[in-house]
């Protein structure tokens, strides 16, 4: 991906298996939000394919990929703050099922994402955490195969962090998921394998212990050697 003469994704070969959980870090700048974006459709890539399932979605419209079986939850929670907590879930249920699955469906969510206290509490009115976990709740409740998260844990508390991480693990026995994320612990929690970005390339691409022992990833992360 190109933005004039800047390359802010240049040769990156990425696969992913069913059912995996893959977490992507790297630097401000690394070039992972610039990736994520041209696998969710907010953006069109200069060169190369994105292929899911065999459907080379390059040029479709976010809506369209969504069709496909993806869940994407972007950075800002996109909810009807006006509405109540289930009847969000509803609504996400209902745009892709019929009413009956959609009920089913919104009392699974619900129950899943740990929000029948809220239910009925109007989404506006609700913690940035909560917000998050309602929206979290509207992308499963879609039964996608595959959940894109960009940086899920922002603005959380640290007991909100650790709850999140296990809705996540909840999420992972039924879908495989792409994790953007800044908060190195939370990835400690959740993640098998993880994808570095460095200067729009995959630096390396291994366990969580080998990422976080490989100087290279330690200079570019954190900035000095060790």
């Amino acid at each position: 991906m190109h933005f004039g003469g800047v390359a802010a994704v240049e040769r990156v070969n990425f696969t992913l298996r069913e059912n995996e959980l893959r977490c992507l870090i790297g630097p401000n700048g690394a070039g992972k939000s610039t990736f994520f974006k041209c696998l969710t459709g907010q953006l069109e890539p200069s060169a190369g394919s994105v292929v899911i399932r065999d459907f080379t979605v390059n040029g479709r419209q976010p809506h369209e990929i969504a069709r496909l079986g993806v869940g994407i939850k972007t950075q800002v929670p996109n909810v009807f703050d006006g509405l109540p907590v289930e009847e969000n879930i509803w609504l996400a249920a209902r745009r892709w099922h019929p009413a009956p699955r959609a009920r089913v469906l919104t009392a699974e969510t619900i129950e899943r994402v740990r929000l029948g206290d809220i239910r009925n509490s109007p989404v506006g009115s609700l913690a940035h955490g909560q917000r998050q976990w309602v929206e979290l709740g509207m992308v499963i409740a879609a039964e996608p195969w595959l959940v894109l998260l960009d940086e899920p844990t922002a603005g959380m508390t640290h007991d909100e962090v650790a709850l999140t991480a296990e809705l996540i693990g909840e999420i992972n026995r039924t879908a495989t998921l792409i994790v953007v994320e800044h908060d190195m612990q939370f990835i400690r929690m959740i993640a098998n394998k993880v994808t570095v970005f460095h200067q729009g390339s995959i630096l390396i691409e291994d366990t969580m212990d080998v990422v976080a022992n490989d100087a290279r990833v330690r200079e570019v992360y954190l900035g000095h050697r060790h």
